[in-house]
């Protein structure tokens, strides 16, 4: 059971206990050591307060005893009584003066003095620095004090370092009768002054600080225990949630960048998400549409698919055709469902647009290239069918012309036979180019010399009808790899075409640009009544003309060279303003050498 719970929790939490313990006792023995060295500095600050304060009452104890022997003439009983005073003072326990032998010759209980200072141990002689130090002991009860010890120079520094005079002048002021004292060897022998302080005050205080200490140490403990669990769970929180940023990052990126439309709402029937697809497909921004409802903003024939998915249906591809923008209606298919979470509460609606107009005209390519493979084959047939018949029939109606006089009706019968022969026959050669197939032989090509040359073979007839060419020929166009024949053939073929239908004369205008993608356009636009919309989709089929005179192959043969060049031809019109037929080449490129 616990192993079937642990696998499912986070990669955070999925840690081992003994980390967690490890880090506590790490962290437990950090908490001891800034305990104990927490205590020691608090015993530095004690001894360096009471090494101080010592230091004050010895220099205080000096200044006084100098003053007296050069004021009042002192002696050592009267250091005695200095002494005795001092000790009273708040924290003293007892001031002394002991020889170089240890012994005490000035102490603040006088029941100790000419006793020896202490049995156990030998007190700390300063050197000649006269700097003080101090030791915490053991006292007679038990206790603790701290001792600060110094060399006692009471007399002036000119006395100590033998100024004859003025020590003499100390000793004729000395009575006759006075016993022997221990402070005429004062500046011949090193004493020392011992200051006894109280440490009880800062015992107590270091005691409690060692309480603070400790419950402070065992709330940081609690509390580093509870930061170590807390960092786990912050990881694990941290890898869930870049887990989830890492999830939605993707899903946003895919969903973004899919080729179709794609429309989510919430619970409330708001829009929520509208992707650069669907705002491509629609016209709309998502910046308005977000956060509206569908039925406000899309077309018609979407509101019923809206209901169908409120009533829980779900919509599987399904072809219809809207209208977007006041634009030409688009071929749709569309899926759409609902969308349900873990618990199976309802949280909002997807609908999925995928727009026909590519698949439609693949459609149309690929039963058009059926159509044109199956007329191809039976042209071949046909062809060779009939043009032994026509060559047997021409033959006789040159024969039959001949046996009559020139003017009379059955030459020109005749001669009328002949002339009809001839067009069957240009007719079948045509329909015998158009189902060859196309073989190129191309070559890299300067499009400018090509379009002249083309314009001067329908220079003549364009002429004729009384119809003016302009031309606007780029002066950056790169070169392209074609078949300078065939686009030359299908130039011809374009250029004919807008002159049969400017019956009335007009402008043939020829246009060659260097566009975006580096690609080529030739564009040729005529001033004519321009093509219907309902035949658009037909002007490329074989044998599809609205002219009287004319086999409809011509177009459709330019198609045919524009597919072998993988070239792209668009078409343009409106009824009444004429048409436009532009050519789309890519530059050719010199390093690989191909279009």
């Amino acid at each position: 059971m616990w192993r079937r719970s642990r696998s499912h929790l986070p990669a955070g939490m999925q840690t081992s206990p003994w980390i967690i313990l490890g880090s506590t006792v790490i962290l437990l023995v950090v908490v001891v050591v800034f305990a104990i060295q927490n205590t020691n500095r608090e015993k530095r600050y004690m001894s360096k307060i009471l090494r101080e304060k010592g230091a004050a009452l010895i220099r205080a104890v000096e200044a006084g005893a100098r003053t007296g022997m050069m004021g009042m003439m002192w002696r050592g009983q009267q250091i005695q009584r200095l002494l005795e005073e001092t000790a009273r003072l708040p924290g003293v326990i007892y001031m002394a003066v002991v020889d170089p032998q240890g012994q005490v010759v000035a102490h603040s209980d006088p029941s100790k003095v000419d006793k020896p200072f202490r049995e156990e141990q030998k007190l700390i002689h300063p050197g000649p620095d006269m700097e003080e130090d101090g030791e915490l002991v053991r006292s007679e009860d038990g206790g603790s004090v701290f001792e600060v010890h110094r060399r006692f120079h009471p007399l002036r520094r000119d006395i100590r370092h033998g100024s004859r005079r003025m020590r003499g002048m100390m000793r004729r002021h000395d009575r006759p009768d006075a016993p022997d004292d221990w402070f005429q060897r004062l500046g011949e022998e090193p004493f020392l002054i011992v200051a006894g302080l109280d440490v009880a005050p800062f015992e107590e205080a270091i005691r409690e600080d060692i309480r603070t200490t400790a419950v402070l140490s065992v709330i940081l403990l609690l509390l580093g225990f509870g930061g170590f669990v807390s960092m786990f769970w912050m990881l694990s929180y941290r890898s869930a949630k870049k887990s989830l940023q890492d999830t939605s990052a993707f899903a946003d990126e895919v969903v973004t960048h899919l080729p179709v439309g794609l429309i989510a709402t919430d619970a409330l029937g708001r829009i929520t998400f509208f992707n650069p697809a669907a705002a491509n497909l629609t016209g709309l921004s998502p910046a308005t549409v977000m956060g509206r409802q569908p039925n406000t903003i899309l077309p018609l024939p979407l509101h019923g698919l809206k209901q169908e998915l409120d009533r829980g249906a779900t919509i599987t591809e399904k072809e219809i055709e809207c209208a977007f923008a006041d634009g030409p209606p688009v071929p749709l298919s569309i899926s759409g469902t609902r969308i349900m979470n873990a618990s199976g509460g309802f949280v909002g609606q997807v609908m999925i647009l995928r727009d026909l107009g590519e698949v439609r005209r693949l459609q149309d390519e690929i039963r058009r290239q059926e159509k044109l493979a199956a007329l191809g084959g039976l042209a071949a047939g046909v062809a060779h069918e009939i043009r032994n018949p026509l060559s047997s029939i021409k033959g006789l109606a040159t024969f039959f012309a001949d046996q009559f006089e020139v003017g009379t009706e059955p030459r020109k019968a005749a001669g009328v036979m002949i002339q009809e022969v001839d067009r069957l026959n240009r007719v079948i050669s045509e329909l015998l180019d158009f189902a060859r197939p196309t073989d190129l032989s191309c070559g890299v090509t300067e499009l400018p010399p090509l379009i002249y040359r083309s314009i001067q073979l329908i220079q003549q007839e364009a002429a004729n009808q009384n119809i003016r060419i302009q031309t606007h020929i780029a002066d950056d166009l790169c070169p392209v790899m074609i078949d300078a024949d065939r686009i030359a053939q299908c130039l011809l073929n374009i250029y004919l075409n807008a002159i049969q239908a400017m019956e009335d004369g007009g402008t043939l205008t020829v246009r060659c640009t260097l566009g975006e993608k580096q690609q080529v356009h030739i564009a040729v636009s005529d001033t004519g009544p321009g093509i219907a919309a309902d035949h658009r989709s037909m002007i490329f089929d074989p044998y599809f003309t609205t002219k009287n005179k004319g086999t409809g192959l011509g177009l459709a043969i330019v198609h045919k060279i524009a597919e072998a060049h993988q070239a792209r031809l668009k078409v343009e019109s409106q009824p009444g303003a004429g048409a436009t037929f532009t050519l789309c080449f890519d530059c050719h490129s010199p390093i690989s050498g191909v279009a």
